[in-house]
């Protein structure tokens, strides 16, 4: 594949890991949340504010269904796995890699969810959304990376480690 997609939880390291990985690989780097801010004028909370989290959601699948882009490691969203067009697009073009991490080190990496821009659903708690996303992120991913523990060049090397190894999980099938 000419690109690798990381999904994964808010906290997982996806944009941290993925500059990493893309220098590493001599690829480009996108974030796809500021894609989303660049082509709505607006940040992240203020679409969410004006648009809610339905709207966000939708906004969010349009802009990954577009990204066409080779040799490059995108960062996605924590809630792309909500846009099945668009997780289908991003498996079209790229790997997509789960970075995975336990709730304990998540709820520890994350601290106040509200600072960190957490959506949450009334009355949904954060171990309710992962629960709720765990079987997606499963569902929609080539390779599957627990990085939990780890830093970040040791993340780095576990995705490469994993697109290299043929024996690895891989769902394209499904």
């Amino acid at each position: 594949m000419e690109n690798i997609t990381l999904i994964g939880m808010p906290g997982a390291g996806k944009s941290t890991v993925g500059i990493v990985l893309a220098k590493v690989l001599g690829y480009d780097f996108i974030d796809s949340d500021l894609l989303i801010q660049k082509e709505e004028g607006k940040l992240l909370w203020q679409i969410m504010r004006d648009e809610g989290i339905a709207g966000f959601n939708q906004i969010e699948e349009r802009v990954n269904s577009q990204i066409n882009v080779t040799h490059s490691v995108i960062a996605t969203g924590g809630s792309v796995i909500y846009g099945p067009k668009a997780m289908e697009h991003l498996r079209s073009i790229s790997t997509v890699v789960y970075l995975k991490v336990n709730y304990r080190t998540l709820r520890r990496r994350l601290g106040d969810l509200n600072k960190r821009g957490v959506v949450l659903k009334p009355g949904q708690s954060l171990s309710d959304l992962y629960q709720e996303r765990t079987p997606l992120y499963e569902q929609y991913a080539h390779r599957i990376v627990s990085v939990g523990g780890k830093n970040v060049q040791q993340s780095v090397e576990e995705i490469i480690n994993a697109l290299s190894d043929s024996s690895a999980v891989d769902t394209r099938g499904q």
